[in-house]
């Protein structure tokens, strides 16, 4: 495996036999045929969009499987292999829309290639071989290291920007302006480009960003309120706990609803800490404090929990 996605990759040059995260070489693999799948999707939802067609189904994949793919999100390589098999049914529907479209206006639909040819398996062997194929080392051979590592560097902030816009969603906010953006750099990294353009992109990327932070914040304030300055506990409450961890402010929210006044306390963990400033989270009684130090902390601090644990960063939600 190669991974040098996280600022704790080993040596600070990246990781090789297995991540520091505790990601296994399939796992990293597997990711990196998630990442081409959503690739291939945004080709062709990118190249629909000229001819004014939007697929939510295919906005919402390409964001989550960004996310997914992101270091500490999801480790199951089962979950991930679905993931691509959902992509890859995506890419078929929108691909079949985008022909039938371009046909009923008089147009020849264009012909796609890379990515966009990727198919599922049900062997998770064949799946991670085919990962392998788009590894970068391969890219650094055809390509050169300084276009692929624009590339990356543009892969990477799309990942980061995914994650942001994914809990937008969830808040109701659809950002559909801003999936047309991730369709659109994605399509323009399977291209053959100058190091200059891939930097203006890059740039690009930042600005993304910004759009997405913008619309994350205001999904936030919007729905509970201004963060404001709050005294947080940091020591235990006797009594049944659960413990959050993640980025999921919804899910902690409907975690509170279910248990109040059930006497049960409820502690946040790594970077769920902030929602304690929020009106609208810290105004149940039972959201006592916080746990714990930085998600790389996981493995050892949540076995010395004494109640149950609950994960909200999305997709790879899971309840441990």
């Amino acid at each position: 495996m190669f991974c040098y996605q996280c600022e704790q990759t080993a040596k600070g040059s990246g990781c090789t036999m297995v991540g520091v995260c505790g990601k296994d070489p399939k796992t990293a693999v597997l990711q990196d045929l998630l990442f081409n799948t959503a690739r291939g999707v945004s080709i062709i939802a990118h190249k629909a969009a000229e001819l004014g067609l939007r697929d939510d189904e295919a906005d919402q994949f390409v964001i989550e499987a960004l996310f997914s793919t992101v270091t500490n999100v999801n480790f199951d390589p089962e979950r991930v292999a679905a993931l691509i098999r959902k992509g890859v049914a995506v890419r078929h529907r929108i691909l079949s829309l985008y022909e039938k479209t371009a046909a009923a206006k008089g147009l020849a639909p264009q012909k796609f290639n890379g990515a966009t040819g990727i198919e599922a398996s049900d062997d998770l062997e064949a799946m991670a071989a085919l990962g392998e194929t788009f590894s970068i080392g391969k890219r650094i051979f055809s390509e050169g290291t300084d276009i692929t590592g624009l590339k990356e560097l543009i892969t990477y902030g799309l990942k980061g920007a995914a994650a942001y816009l994914d809990h937008a969603r969830i808040l109701g906010y659809d950002g559909a302006e801003l999936a047309a953006e991730f369709h659109e750099l994605l399509s323009f990294i399977s291209e053959d480009h100058s190091a200059g353009d891939l930097t203006a992109a890059a740039l690009k990327v930042g600005a993304l960003n910004l759009k997405v932070m913008e619309l994350l914040d205001r999904a936030n304030t919007e729905t509970y309120g201004h963060p404001e300055p709050t005294r947080v506990r940091v020591t235990p409450i006797k009594g049944k706990a659960i413990l959050v961890s993640g980025h999921d402010l919804k899910d902690l929210e409907e975690l509170l609803k279910q248990t109040a006044g059930k006497g049960i306390n409820i502690y946040t963990h790594g970077e769920m800490l902030p929602t304690l400033a929020y009106p609208g989270l810290k105004k149940y009684s039972h959201l006592v404090g916080n746990y714990g130090g930085a998600w790389q902390d996981q493995q050892k601090e949540f076995e010395a929990f004494p109640g149950a644990i609950l994960m909200t960063t999305l997709p790879g939600s899971a309840v441990i």
